[in-house]
């Protein structure tokens, strides 16, 4: 069955555009102008992704990405422009899949969305005969994505548990942020490498004891990031 997708933009040219683009491509699409249309359209059409803009009448963008992910996780790739920095940095706090810096291609658009399906159902199969990886006082599982640290069990997006597994998968081995973003997200990085830093940060606030002062998510000035090896 063609995945759906929903369009939320006040623009109606950049609505009708990426609507056109990824039908071509064999998706279903839903569109909404403001806030209050996407929330009643991500109800009536349950679609499997939202490519959703931040700067939005009515009720803002931020505030439909809460409102989603407190019902699901289901995917968001955010759309901001170029000055709004800080909304993206909190989008992706939420936890965003994805964003996109307008202007930008409309084939950009298809593959970002492509690639975030992709793995967002990639676990059930990939992961099916991964091994668990026990570090400390952390446990995490790829089979049924459950994280527990000090025995409690860890409440992660999709992409914080990605990035988690991976580093725990090469414990003591240091990765640049641009190596993360190939390996984690997957595709070549148009923008800032700010989403992994925040990614980073959203962990350790997660699984540390104290997160100012980290046991297991460590950064190595100057280079980039490792999981301790113990």
């Amino acid at each position: 069955m063609n995945k759906r997708i929903l369009v939320v933009d006040d623009e109606p040219q950049v609505r009708e555009v990426l609507k056109m683009y990824l039908q071509r491509d064999g998706f279903r699409v839903s569109t909404a102008e403001d806030g209050e249309a996407a929330l009643a359209a991500y109800e009536s059409a349950s679609p499997d992704l939202v490519v959703l803009d931040l700067m939005l009448p009515k009720i803002e963008g931020l505030e439909v990405f809460r409102c989603i992910r407190a019902k699901n996780a289901t995917p968001i790739i955010m759309l901001t422009a170029k000055g709004e920095e800080l909304d993206r940095v909190l989008g992706l706090e939420l936890g965003a899949d994805d964003y996109i810096v307008k202007p930008f291609s409309p084939r950009e658009v298809v593959a970002r969305v492509k690639n975030v399906l992709r793995r967002a159902n990639a676990p059930a199969s990939s992961n099916a005969s991964a091994k668990a990886v026990e570090i400390g006082e952390v446990r995490i599982d790829p089979r049924t994505r459950e994280v527990l640290a000090r025995g409690n069990l860890i409440e992660l997006t999709g992409k914080e548990f990605d990035l988690l597994y991976f580093l725990a998968q090469h414990p003591g081995q240091v990765f640049t942020r641009a190596q993360l973003l190939d390996q984690v997200w997957g595709y070549e990085f148009f923008g800032d490498a700010s989403t992994v830093t925040v990614h980073v940060r959203r962990l350790r606030e997660k699984i540390e004891m104290n997160p100012a002062d980290p046991r297991y998510v460590l950064t190595v000035w100057g280079v980039g990031y490792k999981f301790e090896k113990e």
